[in-house]
Order: structure tokens, then sequence, then C-alpha cells
């Protein structure tokens, strides 16, 4: 062979070669081959492969949880959520003015005919929808929701509409019916400003909770788990427990994944995680117990208005504000602002403008926040001056620094008198009674102003000067005064010490003379309540606890309350018992009642539109010896708290003793 090769080197030579174009030829080939797949893969199949593409991003469409029960303390349901049918469309179509247009019409044509379906198969009595309604809830250009995601149009369908739809599912292109709920609640309307009302999610972001969710959701700093971020139409807590116990009372959305085409448009559902219901809330309302101090105040703005207190009748008494507060344990027994309303109105989330109306001066909870009553002409708020209830704080302050003593004598001439020399200002007694002779006890029992300002409010000046007003404002803090009682309702307002203000007073002292009887604060009616349970249990500020328990829908407890001192405050014994010795205003409305009591009138005088007004103030606590239960009673323009608030106590405390007995025994109903 090698000499064949040897002998023929030009055959050999084209062997080579032959091979070498045979290799680039393949090459060639392959290359153009890959090129030509390049261009069908781009040109061709393109479109198709990003639209498969783009088909495997799945969303989560959330699906609302059942909001859960919260209950009064005897386990009656005060709110509580029901299962009910909506109408969700999910777009189909791009209807937007940016890119849809063209499409506009079909959205149009559909809103016609589902209104025509609501006005013939909806409820006759309901509230009626419009055709821009029905636009506005399908959300045309995407300003709530994606493309993909279900828009809610109605709640509450009819059995005839859930028919009609189910039936005629093909002429309404991606509706569909699914399960929401809807809010339900007492009937008898049980402390509905406490209890509190839902709105959309949608409808509350005025309320910092709400604005940082969806700053938050926007922002995508959100949590992972797709159950507990929050949809436009989804109902929240707005206000009381259900705004204070949102989280609990909320549960977790479950939620369909669906996968998204190109157009952000949904193609189908790959799987549903159900929703997990919230858990339910127990609260220490008494329903029995809040219903008759409700009725009380009721009846009593009516006696106002035909019988008359301090000479007169009071036909602008028509507001009245009471707190019933356990002294061991702080629980909040009943908190009644009348008059109320039914809150069932807000169970679609939103109120007609009728009914706002009928409800925007009496929807908030005058026991907690101070707001205008409505009534044309100048009228006091909700939040009014303490008046003579303060007096026993003013004696223990008068003791604890040693500006008096428990034996100190005071010859009340019906008058005290403060300010400059020749130019003084005279402070009268309540209706200008003279007492004579008193001690610290007495003085609290007639209620004198004289003593108030000649033995505490100026002495504290002479002791303390310009720095008395820091020395008032510590005691009255230390006694929850001007502060919130730390119930953990929403708005709970801090009051207002108007004692700081000491150029609206004239002066330090003018400012230490009048808080001295009641005239330079307005607290609210729950830190009158916190403040009578301090003097009953001598000292310990309890947390008004307006829930004592949280179980899930099974019933197993998940959280409870206990009892929970906020401050201590640490006087002499005997001083405590001075101020109970004095604790015993003449009530009429308390004849035959089977304890001993401690409680303290007040008539807390102020001007509002240029004339004085007389409110009714009154706090009590029973049994004396071993107090059981605190009360507060607020009645703005009433007159004499001792006609006006006393016998709105007087009821509280017997249907206390029915429900839970003041000595441990309830009592029940009483036969007529």
């Amino acid at each position: 062979m090698s000499d064949y090769n040897q002998k023929d080197p030009k055959r050999n030579k084209g062997g080579f070669n032959l091979r070498i174009n045979l290799f680039f030829f393949s090459t060639f080939i392959i290359f153009c081959v890959i090129i030509i797949r390049l261009a069908i893969l781009q040109f061709v199949e393109g479109p198709t492969l990003t639209e498969k593409e783009s088909s495997n991003i799945v969303k989560d469409v959330p699906l609302p949880p059942i909001r859960g029960t919260i209950y009064d303390a005897s386990g009656v349901k005060l709110a509580y959520s029901t299962p009910t049918q909506s109408l969700y469309i999910t777009l189909m179509k791009d209807y937007s003015k940016k890119n849809g247009m063209k499409n506009r019409p079909e959205a149009e044509k559909m809103a016609d005919k589902l209104l025509a379906v609501f006005t013939t198969y909806g409820d006759s009595t309901g509230e009626k929808m419009t055709k821009q309604d029905i636009i506005d809830a399908m959300d045309l250009d995407y300003k709530q929701y994606a493309g993909y995601t279900p828009r809610r149009i109605k709640t509450d369908l009819t059995d005839d509409e859930i028919a009609y739809f189910s039936e005629h599912k093909s002429d309404f292109p991606g509706i569909s019916i699914e399960e929401d709920s809807i809010r339900h609640y007492d009937p008898d309307t049980v402390a509905v400003q406490t209890i509190g009302y839902i709105r959309t999610f949608k409808g509350s972001k005025s309320l910092d909770k709400y604005k940082k969710i969806d700053e938050d959701q926007r922002n995508g700093d959100t949590q992972k788990d797709p159950g507990l971020l929050y949809t436009e139409p989804e109902y929240v807590g707005f206000d009381g427990l259900e705004l204070m116990y949102q989280d609990e009372l909320r549960g977790k959305n479950g939620y369909k994944k669906v996968p998204i085409d190109p157009r952000n448009m949904p193609e189908g559902v790959e799987d549903i995680v159900p929703p997990e219901k919230g858990h339910n809330i127990y609260s220490t309302i008494n329903k029995e117990v809040q219903l008759q101090t409700e009725q009380a105040i009721t009846d009593q703005l009516s006696w106002l208005h035909t019988h008359p207190v301090s000479g007169r009748l009071h036909p602008n008494a028509t507001t009245g504000f009471a707190v019933a507060m356990e002294v061991k344990t702080g629980n909040i027994v009943t908190m009644a602002s009348m008059p109320d309303y039914d809150t069932n109105m807000w169970k679609t989330g939103s109120v007609s403008p009728e009914n706002w109306d009928k409800i925007q001066n009496i929807y908030q909870n005058g026991t907690i926040r101070s707001f205008n009553p409505g009534k044309s002409g100048s009228h006091p708020e909700s939040v009014v001056l303490l008046g003579s209830t303060i007096k026993p704080l003013s004696v223990l302050i008068g003791l604890k620094e040693g500006l008096i003593k428990t034996n100190t004598y005071y010859n009340d001439t019906g008058a005290a008198f403060f300010g400059k020399e020749g130019h003084p200002t005279r402070v009268q007694n309540s209706q200008g009674h003279v007492y004579g002779g008193m001690d610290p006890a007495r003085a609290i029992e007639k209620s004198s102003n004289a003593f108030m300002v000649d033995e505490i409010g100026k002495k504290i000046y002479n002791k303390y000067k310009g720095k008395s007003i820091d020395v008032w404002d510590k005691y009255m803090t230390s006694f929850g005064l001007g502060v919130t009682t730390s119930s953990g309702l929403p708005g709970e307002w801090e009051g207002r010490k108007e004692y700081l203000d000491v150029k609206a007073a004239g002066s330090t002292q003018a400012a230490m003379a009048y808080a001295s009887f009641g005239q330079q604060g307005k607290y609210t009616t729950l830190q009158l309540a916190q403040y009578a349970s301090m003097l009953a249990n001598e000292g310990k500020r309890m947390k008004p606890q307006l829930v004592s328990k949280i179980t899930d829908e099974n019933g197993n407890i998940l959280k409870t309350f206990k009892p929970e001192v906020l401050n201590t405050v640490n006087f002499n014994q005997s001083y405590w018992d001075e101020i109970k010795r004095g604790m015993k205003s003449d009530v009429s409305s308390f004849e035959g009642f089977p304890y001993s009591f401690a409680r303290k009138t007040g008539t807390s005088t102020q001007s509002v539109g240029g004339k004085l007004i007389d409110n009714g103030v009154f706090i009590a606590f029973a049994p004396k010896e071993n107090p059981v239960l605190a009360i507060a009673v607020m009645i703005p323009e009433g007159g004499f708290g001792s006609q006006s608030a006393a016998p709105i106590a007087r009821k509280i405390f017997d249907a206390y003793d029915e429900v839970y007995g003041l000595d441990g025994v309830p009592k029940g109903k009483k036969s007529n």
C-alpha cells in the first residue's frame, strides 16, 4: 500500500479534497437548517409560544371568608354573618377607554340586561341599583381591579335572581354566582355604638389601619400568604369591637389559582383553596342589662321633657350616656349611648343618604367621644364638665397634700372668694345654700363649692404657686382623667383639661379654684366610670375590659382576658374612709334600694352659645362595703344630676342585681 501511494500522489490528493468539500457542504446545510428554524421560531411560532409562556402565569383570586361572631356575655349573638349568594362578573374582553372602546357597547348592553333582571326578579323592598351603579361595579377601566379579578355586581341575590342567572348563564359571558356573607346585628339594637359596624375595604381607607394595609399591598410589601391580602369589596370593621378585633374576626381569604393570558384575562381555574372562618369574640356586655340601661335613659329623657327639674322643664335633654363597670374585674357590663339606631343599615357596607341624615349625630359612641348632638342652636356636646363628681378626688388631694385633715373644721357661709384684693371673684354654692360647720366628708355630702375653693383650690395654689397646675394634673392623670382608659376602643377621647388654659381661666389661682369643684375638666362617661371604680377599690385603676375571650369556630378558647391594674395610688386608709363617708348625696330615686351604696351627684354648669347650661352627672358604686359595680351617667342639659342622672343609675343597679346579683345571688326578673 505504501508503494502504491507513492506511485500515485495525484489520486491521494484528490480524495482528501473531496472529504474537505463534503465537510464544508454538510456544515453549510446544518447552519441553513438552524437559521431557518430560528426564523420559524421567531416569526411563525413565536406569538404562540409567548402566549403559552404567559399562560403559565397564575394569579391568586381571593374568596372572602365568613366573619366571626360577636356574642354578649351570656352567649347571645350581637353581630354575626350568614352565607349569601352574590353575582360576580369576570371581564372576558378589554372594555377600557384606553384599548377597548370598540367593545364598550357590549358592556353597556350587558349592564342594561343585568338591570332588567334585577328590576324584574330582585327584592322589591331593597335598595334599587341603577345602570351607572352596575357600570361602576364592572370597573371597565381597571381603576380598582386587575382584568382577571372578578367584580362583585350585587350581593344578597333573591332565589328568583339566582334561578334566572343559572338558567341564562350563556347570555351573560363571565358571570358567576359566588357564596359571600352578609353581616347581621341584633335587631334589639344592643350597644350598637360599642359593637360597631362594617364597611367595604375600599370605603375604609380613611382609617390609618386600612390606609397602611392598602399602601403596603400597592407597594408589594405584603406577607406571602394570599389569604391575608385585602380586596376592595370585602367587608371590614369600621368602628367599635368590629374594628378593634378586625384581625381576629376577619379570618383568612380563600383563593382561586387562575392562569392569565397576555391580555391579563383569565383562562380557567387551576385550583381552589377554601377560606378560613374568622374567630368569635365574647364581649362583657350583657344584653339584658344593656337593654334595661338603654330603656332607662330613653324613659328618663322623656320624663325630663314633662317634669320640672330645678324649677323648669328640660326639652333639650335629648341625649344620655351610661357605663357600668365591675369594680374587681374591670368588665364593662353596659355601655349605652342614646339615642341609638339599627346597625343593620350598614350590612351592605354603606348607608343611603336618607339613612345617613337620620344617624349622623348618633352613630358615634358618646361614652368615649365628644361630638355635636346635631340640634339647632348652641348645645353642649356629648362630653361635659364633671361638676361636683370631682369633689371626692378634690378632698383626697387635699388630704394627701396636707392642705386639710380628716377633722378639719370649715364654716360654710355659702360662698368663697379668690383673686386680687379689692377685686375678688365670688363662687357660691348651688342655689346659694349656706351649710355652716362641716368637715371634709360633709363637704362632699352637701357638695360645698365654698369648701373646695377655700380649702383645696386656693391652698394648693398657695403651696405650689405656678407649679400647682402640674401637681393637679398629676393627680388627674393618676385617676384616669385626661388620659385614655386603655379600653382599646378605637377613637377614644382623652378628655379636655381646661385647667391647663390659664389665660381662659384668668390666672393660675382661678384655674385651681374652678378645678376644685369640677368646672375645669371635661371627661368621658367611660373615664368617669373608671374613676368611680377607682374610688370603690381604693386606688386601683382597672383597665376596662370589653371582651372576655376569643374562640375559634369550633369553640376552642384561643385567648382569655384577665383583670388588669393600670396603676395604683397609695393613700392613707383614713382618707378613703373619709370620702366614702361623704359620698351619700340625697337621691330619692334610690328609696328602697336594698344595698348600702356610695354616690356623688353633679350639676356641671357651662356656657354654651352665650347661655349657661346645667348638665346632670352622677357616679355611684355598690355595695359600699364590698363594691361590685361602679356606674357613671351623663345627661347633657338635664339639670341637677340627682334628678336627671341618678334614676338611671338606680335602674342599672337593679338590672345587674337581677342578672348577676350585687351580693353574688341573681334575683331574676321581678313579676309585675
